[in-house]
């Protein structure tokens, strides 16, 4: 479990895992802060914040060095392995150690482990992609299971944990910059022509823009009208300064969603929807992309109403006759389109409670093992590829002036905004906080429970404090669920090739109400 507190983030998936800890599988997590789920581990890596890469490389180091990597799958099915080796050559688990805080033994054991398991896994989430080289950190993880041919076998693989119900299926439809439902390309001159095709007008050939370059087309004066469907960017784009200033200079903006969120609050014209998952129908697709049905089991409420139903509206209203076409419809539509859907008749997963994409047609029963054609012989498609990758600190460093790294993240009582779960109690909410640990609760004359003000190169805010003993000195936690606003503190540092921001890593700096008020003259 790499930069994922599944524990407390991913609960129900977390069940599986402790009944494998208690059939015997070893458990290790890789975690700045040592997490319910590391208190479950057989070994805790407590490593610095954005040192994964490091700790990744400093184990296929010790795993080449012992001559536990798989040569056999290396020479058949992937690609790029001697650059790669000669990438990890100068990550010694000494040097890991000096980058990481992780004892040079620890990481040979953990290489070990890994290395030499009949059956391994990586799984990760957002610890790892929330940073300015999240892409990177991926990579790092991948060329660690190509490395031991743990990947497209029964009990091995490559896990990423979604962060949100039914992320998996936003991005198969196509919720994707560059890609059409089914991950083809916009520059695939075919893929395109099918779509246009069956959709009557031109597809373009460029990828669309990612959530952070619509920030800065806004910036520019080149996007003026926003059409935002269940997202709520005032309360989680990594500047919340950044992003209420650019949504607020917009001409238009419609929002689309369950609940008036903070987003919502600032447009022109809200469009109430229902909830996926009982009041339409349609389809879910889970981390290991198995597709199943949802059902309609009451109406929406109020002026609710169905997503589909609203789109199609829109589109009318513009010009365009969608029809009025159902759930079941649209999902033929793509079945037609989607090579990798093709199978997946709404009978089919009715009668087998779900199938796993890819389904080529209705004779295929679905791919358990996603990459199982690398153990093919000849390998079918395109050899996995290596990818070196270096060491990378974060964009926020901390100094004098700001000496703790701060990690965002969730709680077991609550989701993501809070938009959802604040609606409800429960006996878990404890409010926001600022969790510190009790080395830096010491040096920085901190009490728990006393109200601090927090501060970062980008804002401030004021928070009680809470002195964590699962921290490591240095490291500081606030989540996204509540009324003080954590967005205001972290940094707008992009990943190139995701867009994603760099969540995990914020310098600032805390200082008690009380200090301030005494420097004040309060």
């Amino acid at each position: 479990m790499w930069g994922s507190n599944a524990r407390e983030t991913h609960p129900i998936f977390f069940h599986h895992v402790l009944k494998g800890v208690r059939a015997g599988a070893r458990l290790y997590v890789v975690d700045p802060r040592r997490t319910g789920t590391a208190q479950w581990a057989d070994r805790w890596l407590g490593l610095n914040v954005g040192t994964d890469v490091a700790l990744a490389n400093a184990m296929a180091h010790e795993i080449l060095k012992s001559g536990l990597e798989n040569r056999e799958f290396i020479d058949r099915a992937t690609s790029g392995f001697e650059e790669y080796r000669a990438c990890v050559e100068q990550y010694t688990p000494e040097r890991a150690q000096e980058l990481t805080g992780v004892p040079a033994a620890l990481i040979r054991e953990a290489a070990h482990s890994y290395a030499t398991s009949e059956r391994a896994m990586i799984c990760w989430t957002l610890g790892i992609t929330e940073h300015h080289n999240g892409v990177d950190n991926v990579l790092s993880l991948i060329n660690l299971a190509l490395l031991t041919g743990h990947v497209g076998r029964y009990g091995c693989g490559l896990n990423p944990l979604r962060g949100q119900n039914n992320v998996q299926g936003g991005g198969d439809m196509g919720a994707i910059p560059d890609r059409l439902p089914g991950f083809q390309h916009v520059a695939d001159d075919a893929a395109r022509a099918k779509f246009e095709s069956a959709w009557g007008t031109r597809v373009p050939n460029i990828p669309g823009w990612r959530l952070n370059e619509m920030f800065d087309a806004m910036g520019r004066g080149e996007l003026r009208t926003l059409y935002v469907v269940g997202e709520n960017p005032v309360a989680s784009e990594a500047d919340r300064s950044h992003a209420e200033h650019a949504l607020s200079a917009l001409d238009h903006i419609v929002v689309q969603d369950l609940f008036l969120t903070d987003t919502a609050k600032m447009a022109h014209v809200v469009l109430p929807a229902a909830a996926g998952w009982c009041e339409t129908e349609g389809t879910v697709t889970s981390s290991e992309r198995r597709v199943q049905r949802v059902r309609k089991i009451v109406d929406p409420p109020g002026e609710a109403r169905d997503d589909i139903e609203i789109i199609c509206d829109v589109a009318r209203r513009l010009g365009h006759d969608f029809g009025r076409p159902t759930a079941e419809h649209l999902w033929d539509e793509l079945r037609a389109l989607s090579p990798m859907h093709a199978g997946m008749s709404y009978r089919r997963l009715e009668e087998l409670g779900g199938l796993q994409w890819p389904c080529y047609d209705e004779s295929h029963p679905g791919e358990p093992f996603l990459h199982a054609r690398l153990w093919e012989t000849p390998v079918r498609g395109p050899r996995a590829p290596f990818h070196p990758v270096e060491d990378d600190a974060p964009v926020d460093l901390v100094n004098d002036e700001y000496p703790l790294t701060l990690s965002t993240g969730r709680r077991l009582d609550s989701f993501n905004t809070g938009v959802q779960s604040g609606g409800y109690t429960s006996p878990l909410r404890r409010g926001e906080t600022i969790d510190v640990s009790p080395e830096d609760a010491v040096r920085y004359g901190l009490r728990d429970g006393e109200d601090a003000r927090v501060e970062s190169r980008r804002g401030a805010v004021v928070v009680p404090i809470r002195i964590d003993p699962t921290l490591r000195a240095g490291n500081a936690f606030m989540t996204f669920h509540f009324d003080a606003p954590s967005n205001v503190l972290t940094i707008e540092a992009n990943d190139p090739k995701s867009g994603t921001a760099e969540f995990k890593a914020s310098a600032v700096r805390i200082q008690p109400l009380t200090h301030s008020l005494a420097a004040a003259g309060g």
